[in-house]
């Protein structure tokens, strides 16, 4: 169980619970923001949790990809920590809509070549995940992974999570610092969570898939 994340997610009011509702039109009990790690402290205590996912999986890649908006600082964050480390990997991120003057494109950074780790916050319908997936194999180079905060749990268009298609349709593993598992766990040995980890885990049975 991932508690430093949580406690650190907490604490910069990126993980909040009451009522939100999701993509999908599910009325959630609790919400994952990483926009709002918007400072050097909190998003580098970030990046350092990427990091340790990059060893713990031994994620095989030769560049980092962030997509528009939320997956720019975290791949680029996420590249600062790793040459901290010792380990050099170059980056880049797309832009919304392609720019027609000075530079030029769509994408910002070294060009995609090899192969390619997407860096993200989470997976609500996969959508960002397939327009990354499309952008980086346009380019002639190779996605072979995504790597993301946390792991919801929750059934996709189907009967499997959405993060597990993305595993099968697009054909790349799907990392994360935490799952919903874990949140529950984390929830139930904290004394002032109890009406959280109600809610949540009432949420995970109505909407979650059996193996996260």
């Amino acid at each position: 169980m991932n508690s430093a994340f949580f406690q650190l997610a907490r604490a910069q009011g990126a993980l909040r619970f009451g009522q939100f509702v999701t993509k999908a039109g599910r009325l959630s009990p609790y919400f994952f923001n990483a926009g709002l790690f918007h400072d050097g402290r909190a998003l580098g205590a970030l990046a350092r949790h990427y990091a340790e996912v990059v060893v713990r999986d031994r994620i095989e890649f030769d560049m980092l990809f962030g997509p528009a908006y939320k997956g720019i600082p975290l791949a680029v964050a996420l590249a600062l920590e790793l040459a901290q480390r010792g380990r050099t990997v170059p980056f880049c991120f797309n832009r919304k809509e392609a720019k027609d003057h000075g530079e030029g494109g769509q994408l910002i950074g070294a060009p995609l070549k090899g192969r390619i780790l997407i860096v993200d916050d989470v997976i609500t319908a996969g959508t960002s995940a397939r327009e990354a997936v499309d952008t980086i194999r346009a380019a002639g180079a190779n996605a072979v992974g995504m790597l993301i905060a946390l792991d919801r749990g929750e059934r996709g268009q189907g009967t499997l999570s959405a993060t597990d298609e993305v595993r099968t349709r697009l054909g790349i593993d799907v990392h994360a610092i935490a799952g919903i598992d874990e949140l529950i766990a984390y929830l139930a040995g904290e004394p002032d969570c109890r009406e959280h980890w109600q809610a949540v885990t009432a949420y995970r049975k109505q909407y979650g898939v059996s193996h996260v």
